[in-house]
């Protein structure tokens, strides 16, 4: 969930600033809002509004003093589109806000439009952080905050199958983790999400990847050729590839023990700890090298640096494989 950043935790708070660039924590910050308000009046107005449809003197007017004294929930999204005389409006209202109405600004954050962010700030409104999420382990800890808030457990490894399996996009993420908690009793585990996710699971780049650092290239080019034909992007690919092949390097390298003792050293969970060493059986120092350069070469291609970035993969793909068996020949 979006993440309070002050210690104004009251969603009715006259000034509720959103900052971020991640589109479903922004809008639950907004719904959170909104139903805080709605909650305390069923009644409540509330106006959802782009930068460009809030004018000069439109602030003014959506927050006079009505007749009737109803709530009002005013919503500024893209604030850091604002115009300058918008500005100047938005913020001589911060220095007054107005009973009974909460203004929403959401702003990605970043240097256009930092005026307004710090006046919001300096004004004291409660900020609700919405940072992209553009980590694996970002996403999955946000797969473990949902199925928290859900009061649903999950393992670690359903938690992981299920970012492997989803992908990137946080809504399909915390749809996957509401259709698993209604519908699945007891713990939830990598053999559920399995079931529910098998096309989507061998159709991800963390599949590709998996069967590729096994040694298993015909494996790994079918589950390549399936994540093309279902949109994986290729930039996801050799990122996936890379993570695998850097995770078996690191293990390699690292001195024997627990995976309790290693996970702390490596920055790996103990589960993912256990899957490497099973993986990283075939491989050699110089098998590592020799398929990180692969890599790179194939994440060079993806990115505008050859013509055939399905050929660069298969590439990659063949080559990490056969590293995977250096040690056998």
């Amino acid at each position: 969930m979006a993440s309070r950043k002050n210690s104004t935790d009251d969603p009715l708070a006259p000034v509720t600033l959103a900052v971020g660039q991640e589109d479903l924590l922004l809008d639950r910050a907004v719904r959170q809002v909104t139903a805080a308000a709605r909650a305390a009046d069923p009644d409540t107005d509330v106006r959802d509004l782009t930068a460009d449809q809030l004018q000069p003197g439109t602030l003014a007017e959506l927050t006079s003093p009505s007749l009737f004294a109803e709530r009002k929930v005013v919503i500024v999204r893209n604030a850091q589109d604002l115009s300058a005389d918008t500005v100047k409006d938005v913020k001589a209202y911060l220095a007054a806000p107005a009973e009974e109405i909460t203004l929403v600004l959401l702003h990605p954050g970043g240097a256009k439009g930092k005026g307004l962010l710090d006046a919001a700030r300096k004004a004291g409104a409660r900020e609700v952080a919405c940072p992209k999420t553009t980590k694996p382990a970002e996403r999955l800890m946000f797969v473990r905050s949902e199925f928290r808030g859900l009061g649903r457990s999950a393992t670690p490894e359903a938690c992981q199958a299920l970012v492997d399996s989803i992908g990137s996009d946080l809504r399909e993420l915390a749809s996957a983790v509401a259709q698993l908690a209604a519908d699945v009793d007891g713990t939830i585990d990598e053999a559920v999400v399995a079931r529910y996710y098998t096309g989507r699971a061998e159709a991800s780049s963390f599949t590709v990847a998996d069967r590729a650092v096994e040694g298993r290239a015909a494996e790994a080019l079918e589950a390549l050729r399936w994540s093309l034909s279902t949109g994986v992007a290729p930039v996801l690919i050799t990122s996936a590839l890379a993570q695998g092949v850097r995770a078996i390097g690191k293990l390699s390298s690292a001195r024997g023990g627990r995976p309790a003792d290693l996970a702390r050293e490596l920055g790996m969970p103990p589960w993912k700890i256990d899957r490497v060493r099973q993986q990283m059986r075939g491989w050699t120092p110089d098998g590592v090298a020799a398929a990180m350069r692969a890599v790179a070469a194939a994440d060079e291609g993806v990115k505008g640096g050859g013509d055939d970035p399905e050929y660069a993969l298969e590439k990659a793909v063949v080559a990490v494989a056969r590293a995977a068996r250096s040690r056998r020949g």
